[in-house]
């Protein structure tokens, strides 16, 4: 499984969108799919590898909030609605807090994300 970012570039040149730019954020990615791994998340964690991404998935947009209580190191989190990026924000350890709308969240190691901003595509890819 991989996550994959796509952006639309914009041509400096003549201010036109460009073809879209594609960036592998994770390959190794692990799904919350359960009420527990959702409540635990990345909690009572000590690290997480730089390759790695752990997904949220819901089964409608709705206003999605995340908290780093036990969590020791910084995180970055993006919020989806169908594929397309509506929050990206970085989370400090321990006392971190992050609400988007989502219908999937991903949770990245800090500075994984840079470059997403909303409006982006994001997929997860089996």
């Amino acid at each position: 499984m991989r996550v994959i970012h796509r952006s639309g570039a914009i041509d400096a040149e003549d201010e036109s969108p460009s073809a879209p730019r594609e960036h592998v954020l994770a390959t190794d990615v692990d799904v919350a799919d359960s009420f527990w791994s959702q409540a635990r998340g990345l909690m009572f964690r000590r690290s997480v590898p730089d390759e790695y991404a752990l997904v949220f998935r819901f089964d409608e947009p709705d206003s999605r909030s995340l908290h780093m209580a036990f969590v020791p190191f910084p995180i970055d989190a993006v919020w989806l609605v169908d594929g397309e990026v509506s929050t990206v924000k970085r989370l400090r350890p321990w006392v971190g807090l992050g609400w988007g709308t989502a219908d999937t969240i991903v949770e990245l190691p800090a500075g994984a994300a840079d470059g997403v901003e909303s409006g982006d595509t994001v997929e997860v890819v089996e």
